[in-house]
């Protein structure tokens, strides 16, 4: 189980030592309920050198693992923690290397700031976990702005943690992640029962799937986004589909889309009937869209469509 440390997070360094000492006993506590949810051993993935992190004035990282008014025990749990930086470190994936040296396709912030690691754990289906130095990342998700040089801007929301709480939030994708390994989208199409056990399937999807390849970085968006509709179906009990309540930003289609694109948007549902489909959540890098028809009732979704935007 990979994490990535959110370097926004170290912006500010911490205004005193008996601070830093909190914020690192949080961030400990942090990885610690990680590695009680996944059967894995567990790895931090950072910007640069994790010792050489300045969380206090005149106090690195390094001072504070010599630090004896420093709980031993967790000093002991950072320096056996497995560390890779920069981020790239040991990934294949070309996409992540130019992100990291900005020659990105993609552009990814937070609040108006570049944001590498968040951006690093967007593309490759990572937890992003932060100090506790600012307010912002109290959060268990956070909103991610993309820029593409040949799209529109786009968001997309990924889980976060920066205490234990978060991390319980996110117990079932921790698991997800972790028991479940998945090669291609073949390998999604034949799992789907195991892995979304509460979706169902429009036939036209498995063509869909078999797009995928090993190395595509949309496996990873494409099998995020249902599992969020997998736990999102999991724990719909009553009432009306609520995008308010759902994770990440799910949309229905403009009046001028569904008129334009109607027969695109009308697929054979498992049941035999044919349906017009108009939600539909949103998967980056790729400008991919998946569509969804939530309106059978309660624990009722089907997937209709994952591919690329309509044109």
């Amino acid at each position: 189980m990979e994490m990535v440390l959110n370097e926004l997070s170290l912006r500010h360094s911490a205004p005193d030592i008996p601070t830093a000492r909190q914020w690192m006993s949080e961030l400990i506590a942090t990885i610690r309920s990680v590695k009680k949810q996944s059967s894995q051993s567990i790895s931090l993935r950072t910007q640069y050198d994790f010792h050489s992190t300045q969380i206090a004035p005149n106090y690195p990282l390094r001072r504070w693992l010599n630090d004896h008014e420093v709980d031993r025990d967790e000093r002991l749990f950072i320096k056996a923690m497995a560390t890779k930086s920069p981020f790239s470190n040991e990934v294949t994936k070309p996409e992540i290397q130019d992100l990291e040296n900005n020659q990105g396709t993609y552009e990814y912030r937070h609040q108006g700031e570049t944001a590498i690691g968040l951006g690093v754990a967007s593309l490759l289906d990572l937890l992003p976990v932060s100090l506790l130095s600012e307010p912002c990342w109290n959060c268990s998700r956070l909103t991610v702005e993309v820029t593409g040089i040949d799209d529109d801007d786009d968001e997309t929301i990924i889980v976060h943690a920066s205490r234990s709480s978060h991390v319980q939030e996110h117990a079932n994708w921790i698991q997800s992640c972790t028991q479940v390994k998945v090669r291609d989208g073949v390998d999604l199409w034949q799992c789907k029962e195991d892995l979304f056990p509460h979706l169902q399937f429009c036939d036209a999807v498995e063509k869909q799937l078999q797009t995928l390849l090993a190395n595509d970085p949309m496996l990873r968006a494409v099998k995020r986004r249902l599992w969020e509709l997998e736990n999102y179906s999991t724990n719909w009990t009553s009432g009306d589909f609520d995008c308010k309540t759902f994770p990440t930003k799910a949309t229905p289609e403009s009046d001028s889309r569904r008129k334009q694109f109607k027969k695109d948007l009308t697929f054979p549902c498992p049941d035999g009937e044919s349906r017009i489909f108009s939600w539909h959540v949103r998967m980056t890098p790729g400008a991919w869209r998946l569509y969804f028809y939530p309106d059978l009732g309660p624990g009722q979704l089907i997937i209709g469509y994952i591919g690329p935007k309509l044109q």
